[in-house]
């Protein structure tokens, strides 16, 4: 268990699914308010809840996919966070990779430090726990956003966004980890 190299294994198919998606359909989620995004993060977090509780899946799509979504949407989040929402799509798919780049860069490192610290904790955690902490970012996300971005003693919304990254890679580790015992 490399949880380096287990992190950009994940986080490359994650890329992969973000540059595909930007191939389909362009950089159009440069037209997504912060709580637009906040709320498609929201989506994923609790129909894998809802699957994670109830073991039904009428849709058909694994939880795997949508924990890659949260990546996506996290990284997203982060890249309006900083460039602010458009009314037009207003960057290339190149320069938006480019950004996609330099956030799991520093969600890569955050990880690394936070691992460090608490001695990869998250291992001995059940997944029904970490997308519990997943939803609860989202969760702090909206409340943060309807207070207009401010906070009175906590990280605000990019820290949020950097944990919902970790957490979702923790538990597609978990997946796979999980996948190659079968």
């Amino acid at each position: 268990m490399n949880t380096e190299l287990q992190f950009d294994s994940i986080t490359a198919a994650c890329r992969t699914v973000f540059i595909n998606k930007m191939q389909d359909y362009g950089p159009s989620w440069r037209t997504m308010r912060p709580i637009s995004i906040v709320n498609q993060l929201f989506i994923k977090a609790k129909r894998i809840r809802e699957l994670e509780t109830t073991g039904v899946n009428l849709v058909g799509e694994s939880t795997y996919g949508e924990f890659i979504a949260i990546v996506n949407y996290s990284v997203m989040g982060l890249i309006q966070q900083e460039l602010g929402y458009a009314d037009n799509v207003d960057i290339s798919s190149e320069e938006a990779a480019a950004c996609y780049d330099k956030y799991i860069a520093e969600a890569r490192a955050l990880m690394l430090r936070k691992n460090h610290d608490y001695g990869e904790a998250w291992r001995e955690m059940d997944s029904e726990a970490i997308t519990d902490l997943i939803y609860n970012k989202i969760l702090r996300n909206k409340t943060i956003l309807q207070n207009h971005g401010k906070t009175l003693v906590s990280e605000g919304v990019e820290g949020n966004y950097f944990d919902m990254i970790n957490y979702a890679v923790f538990n597609l580790i978990k997946a796979d980890e999980q996948n190659a015992k079968q």
